[in-house]
């Protein structure tokens, strides 16, 4: 066993009487150490109910056989850090998720793991840190939270909330109508309701195989949800000892291009993509960015949901047949498109495990004949605005998917909302939100408060946006995030003017602004860019090693 390193052999008696002192007796030094790498932390709501759960797994971890021990990683709730510069921390945070898994596995050689997170940089950043680690590993989330329900029977959610408050600005709704949302849109624990980034991410680790079937669909506090825990518990004992089952053995090329493909048939957030680039690096099969818009064009979308389609949420879609469903009317379609024979952490390959799934409600998870489009529901766009690239939930897109329209730049959020609010974006404007990628944040903002006003406000239709920062998956609307070079690097979206046309054109996953090569070159030489003065010592630290979003904002070795 690997955990032989720290409780065999005359030479580790004092490591066994440190174990000791923890409640081991003579029986257990010669079980599996499993570590429990569990994000319980109080003031998320997916999270808040984890220590409970973990109690659950533990329990049955020890009655078949095994050892457990259980750490906690940190946790930023990006809905509650939204809009300030609380927000800076989120995307850093998965950077420290991903270390302290490796730093507590490896320095106390334990033979697998379970990790049990729920939302946003949580789900990567234990990826992450799991692929550097390399051992037998299960992910069970705390599972999605049920949408809430409005005064005429509408479904809520998060995004709800957002967009209640540019509605309440511009009078569509009163104070008490406000409140009533504020009240119900997260009715209680789970990870948003919709397909946001944590629920995109615990889909796809479902779809990667790393994460037994139901672990992004079944509803957060139920008994279902239950039992999914105690059956992972059971698998992690069973494979804790088998080299078959280490991650980077489910985590590879092939499924990491199962994972995409699942996502364009769902139409997830943005932010996958950025932690699939990140993620796949640290399981060496580094996605190629540009290459992502080839399963784009090849995969239908099938699954619409919230923000994509406001009265469709996770508990529709694990009533409507699952993930597996979906995966199962991809491969009918075309099994060229997913690796059916890739191993999953329960045994089966990805073929076997969906081969009896049906759709079960086929206006949640339509058929392929009749899907929402040709196309994925994610697109990578790139021109002389995003050399490099930029993303764009092609799924939440309301109005037409060409536009042209002026710049309006703002350097900052604060000036976005600012100049959002107050009227500054008119019909047929694109707002230019830069300098807050990676580096020039730092830490990469989601922009969830600008372009909710904007859908709020009535402009969903007609104006498109444009950053180097990122969307929550609640986005929805002509968004565009993660454009690189990022402004912060003397990227063209740093370079831009007021009044500058951009054309952008989904279908040929195009964005250009148009001026001549002399006008850009000019403007270039031109550019000064000091830096943001940023007073967090570990803010500074994550600036200096960042890259950019095309390369999935990981730091630098």
């Amino acid at each position: 066993m690997r955990s032989d390193n720290i409780k065999k052999g005359y030479t580790k008696t004092p490591h066994r009487s440190l174990l000791r002192a923890t409640g081991l007796q003579d029986d257990d030094f010669n079980k599996p150490f499993i570590g429990v790498a569990n994000s319980f932390i109080e003031i998320i709501p997916g999270h808040f109910f984890l220590n409970k759960y973990s109690e659950i797994l533990k329990d049955e971890i020890r009655k078949n056989g095994c050892v457990p021990f259980e750490f906690n990683t940190i946790g930023v709730d990006d809905g509650i850090a939204m809009g300030h510069e609380g927000m800076l921390y989120s995307l850093p945070s998965r950077e420290i998720i991903a270390n302290s898994v490796e730093t507590v596995m490896n320095a106390h050689c334990l033979d697998a793991l379970v990790c049990m997170p729920n939302c946003d940089k949580i789900v990567p950043g234990m990826l992450m840190g799991a692929l550097r680690v390399n051992v037998p590993t299960i992910f069970i989330s705390g599972g999605p939270m049920a949408a809430g329900v409005g005064q005429n029977g509408e479904a809520l959610d998060l995004n709800s909330a957002f967009e209640a408050v540019g509605a309440y600005e511009t009078k569509k709704i009163g104070e008490k109508e406000l409140k009533f949302i504020e009240c119900n849109a997260c009715p209680g624990g789970g990870s948003c309701s919709g397909m946001f980034t944590a629920n995109s991410m615990n889909t796809l680790c479902e779809a990667m195989g790393v994460a037994l079937p139901g672990n992004g669909t079944i509803l957060a506090l139920t008994p279902e949800r239950e039992e999914l825990i105690r059956k992972a518990a059971r698998r992690i004992c069973e494979i804790a000892l088998d080299d078959r089952y280490k991650i980077r053995n489910i985590i590879n090329e092939k499924t990491i291009k199962n994972a995409m493909v699942v996502d364009m048939a769902m139409g997830g957030s943005s932010n996958t993509i950025l932690h699939m680039l990140a993620i796949s690096r640290e399981a060496g099969a580094p996605l190629d960015i540009a290459k992502l818009n080839d399963i784009s064009r090849s995969v239908p979308h099938i699954a619409k949901i919230a923000p994509s389609l406001p009265s469709v949420h996770m508990q529709d879609v694990a009533r409507a047949g699952g993930l597996s469903a979906v995966i199962n009317e991809i491969a009918k379609f075309d099994a060229n498109l997913l690796n059916l024979d890739a191993l999953t952490i329960s045994g089966e390959s990805l073929g076997e495990r969906v081969e009896n799934a049906k759709i079960l409600d086929e206006s949640v998870i339509h058929t392929v004949a009749n899907a929402y489009s040709k196309v994925g529901g994610l697109a990578i766009l790139f021109g002389n605005l995003a050399e490099q690239g930029c993303v764009i939930k092609a799924a939440g897109i309301i109005g037409e998917r060409k536009f042209s329209g002026k710049a309006v730049c703002f350097n900052s959020q604060d000036e976005a909302i600012e100049g959002i609010s107050s009227g500054k974006v008119v019909k047929g404007d694109v707002v230019v939100l830069r300098y807050e990628g990676p580096k020039g944040g730092p830490g990469m903002q989601e922009m969830l408060s600008p372009t909710s006003l904007i859908v709020g406000r009535g402009l969903g239709a007609d104006v498109a946006l444009i950053t180097d920062g990122r969307f929550s998956g609640a986005t929805r609307g002509l968004s565009i995030g993660h454009v690189s070079p990022e402004a912060a690097e003397g990227g063209m979206i740093g370079l831009l003017k007021d009044g500058d046309i951009i054309d952008i054109n989904v279908d040929e996953f195009s964005i250009n602004v148009r001026l001549s090569d002399e006008e850009i070159a000019k403007r270039a030489k031109e550019w000064k860019y000091a830096g943001k003065v940023v007073n967090s010592r570990w803010l500074r630290q994550y600036q200096k090693l960042v890259t950019n979003a095309s390369n999935g904002a990981i730091l630098e070795a």
